[in-house]
């Protein structure tokens, strides 16, 4: 029996690289469905996904991502059996989609996590990632280095057995610690997507340092979770 492969696109204003993102996704060999949830953007990004053809839903209001998410999984989780978040700005290299998905049509994994190529200009000092990686092998006793990205694969059955996503910065943390203490199969799968990437101005430091400080929340929350 074949699977239904489902595309969850949380979308921001990236109205400059929506349409390449999406027209890589066409090109796959196994997703049949591509929903777009545009979170409110102030710029084109709605408009030029409908012109595509696919399923695009608008957000009244930038919600974030977690809410994106959680409102794309309810339209499509009855009918998907694996599904794909991927962010709108990976553009063409979107096309890369299948090495997330092949694994868990063979059964090789229950999630898969893309692992991207090193990034071609200097950002932080590995703080966050640092954090992220130790935090889940702490919890889980298993590396992760993949566990800070947002491009995943996973059985639907996965996502069932979370109510619903957080919308801050320790949401993909979060859910690799559970995922893996469900005893489920991470899989990390090297790709050579791209998308935007972040510096070392000062809105990258306070980015960053957003995120260093939601990611020790959610670690510290599952402290008191083992500790119950």
């Amino acid at each position: 029996m074949s699977k239904k492969v489902t595309v969850l696109v949380p979308a921001y204003n990236e109205g400059d690289r929506i349409k390449s993102t999406i027209d890589a996704m066409k090109a796959s060999n196994y997703v049949d469905r591509i929903v777009i949830i545009d979170d409110g953007s102030k710029d084109n990004t709605y408009t030029i996904a409908k012109s595509t053809h696919v399923e695009v839903y608008r957000l009244d209001e930038n919600r974030g991502k977690g809410f994106a998410l959680n409102f794309g999984i309810e339209k499509v989780q009855k009918e998907s059996d694996i599904i794909i978040f991927l962010d709108g700005d990976i553009g063409k290299t979107a096309s890369e989609i299948d090495n997330l998905i092949l694994p868990i049509l063979e059964d090789q994994a229950d999630v898969t996590i893309a692992r991207f190529p090193a990034a071609k200009k200097k950002g932080g000092f590995g703080l966050v990632k640092n954090l992220a990686k130790y935090g889940v092998k702490f919890y889980t006793g298993h590396i992760i280095y993949t566990s800070l990205s947002g491009q995943r694969a996973f059985k639907t059955e996965v996502l069932r057995r979370f109510e619903k996503f957080p919308t801050d910065y320790g949401v993909e943390v979060g859910m690799t610690i559970d995922i893996l203490n469900m005893g489920y199969r991470i899989q990390e799968v090297d790709v050579n997507m791209t998308h935007r990437e972040t510096g070392r101005d000062f809105k990258s430091f306070v980015h960053r340092g957003r995120q260093f400080y939601q990611i020790l929340l959610t670690l510290l929350r599952k402290r008191k979770e083992v500790m119950k």
